[in-house]
């Protein structure tokens, strides 16, 4: 599965063990901690040993960031890297055990979907999350469409449209993190996990609260707008909904709306209205369907279905970083929402589409392998 030419010493998942507590450290030498093919492989084999084994009883796991340049590059475009990044989300949003993901710093796009999606996510004042795939002509997937569509009011189509970052107590505000605990109480916390034989949820969720704060937002948050947000968002297209932004904008007091129109403007017009149409039906889908549905739109982007807006927006943003992508249809008006549909069809060759366990016998079934 790993790519020629690739250092493997370079992406690694870094396991420790102490009793009955399994501890995995995602970790990245020469960049930004990453979620990519050599950790996505290592951790879905790491977590099918843990969850057999009868002496783990809980799983801690820390991560951070995230790198688009991987599309770019053909590090991550392979269908078995999509495949397996896909099949470890379901399996990590329904694991047996009790997991705790640690997140003390940028966390977007697939690490994000891995680490959200544990039954306790513990976050900081550092870390820094945003759903940022409509800038790069993709679409918010790895199970977010699933995520954010239950979020509350509109605040899923926000996020997905919007690129708008949420600090760690707006996390945990929103039910996207259980936790927040100051960067300076990692330490001891790490410390106390150590020490535990157990993987109740109550013993765990107890630990955890000795360490954590009450979360109050601050009075400048974005989850304070949520009523102009649902207002504007809860439009029926994309086009309306910017309209409605900028309507919102002109009035005194929504100096806010300002970044926002700008990163709506400067986004994927095929993004914008892939990441509209998703997260609209995951409402109506369960976690299965989601991600069936959500690979499926992965693989026709980056195939180039309806558009090559994925490897524009990543030369423009991530490799030439000239931040001019020239998008391909350039305006939403121009976008066949015909076309769109295509991006959701299922693939042509059934064997290719994403087999999620249908049963628990065959529960770690159906990896790419097979």
């Amino acid at each position: 599965m790993a790519q020629e030419g690739r250092n493997i010493d370079e992406q690694v998942v870094v396991g420790e063990q102490k009793g009955s507590v399994e501890w995995a450290i995602l970790k990245r030498t020469r960049q930004l901690n990453t979620t990519a093919s050599e950790e996505v492989l290592k951790l879905a084999e790491d977590l099918e040993t843990w969850e057999k084994d009868d002496k783990t009883k809980l799983i801690v796991t820390q991560s951070a960031g995230d790198d688009v340049q991987m599309f770019y590059d053909g590090q991550f475009s392979s269908l078995n890297d999509i495949y397996t990044m896909y099949w470890l989300c379901y399996h990590i949003h329904t694991y047996k055990k009790t997991q705790v993901a640690i997140v003390d710093g940028i966390c977007n796009f697939g690490s994000a979907s891995l680490m959200f999606a544990m039954k306790f996510s513990v976050v900081t004042e550092k870390i820094d999350f945003a759903t940022l795939e409509a800038s790069l002509g993709f679409h918010t997937d790895c199970g977010f469409s699933y995520i954010h569509s239950r979020l509350p009011g509109h605040l899923g189509e926000f996020l997905a449209l919007t690129g708008t970052r949420l600090n760690g107590k707006e996390l945990v505000a929103v039910g996207m993190a259980t936790h927040f605990v100051p960067s300076a109480k990692l330490v001891d916390l790490v410390a106390r996990l150590w020490s535990l034989d157990s993987g109740d949820m109550d013993v765990v969720r107890s630990t955890i609260e000795e360490f954590s704060e009450k979360v109050e937002l601050d009075k400048d948050s974005i989850l304070n707008k949520l009523s102009i947000i649902d207002k504007c968002c809860s439009k029926e297209s994309v086009k309306q909904i910017i309209q409605e932004f900028e309507a919102e904008g002109s009035k005194e007091g929504n100096e806010w709306v300002t970044p926002i129109m700008g990163f709506l403007k400067q986004s994927s017009p095929t993004g914008l209205k892939i990441n509209l149409r998703s997260i609209r039906e995951g409402r109506k889908q369960t976690l299965a369907e989601c991600l069936k549905k959500e690979f499926r739109v992965s693989v026709n982007i980056l195939r180039g279905t309806i558009s090559n807006d994925a490897y524009e927006g990543a030369r423009a943003l991530t490799i030439d970083k000239d931040n001019r992508p020239g998008w391909n249809p350039a305006t939403l008006d121009e976008v066949d929402d015909e076309k769109i549909n295509l991006v959701f069809l299922p693939l042509e060759d059934d064997i290719i589409e994403l087999r999620i366990p249908e049963t628990e016998d065959n529960r770690w079934g159906g990896k790419y392998e097979t």
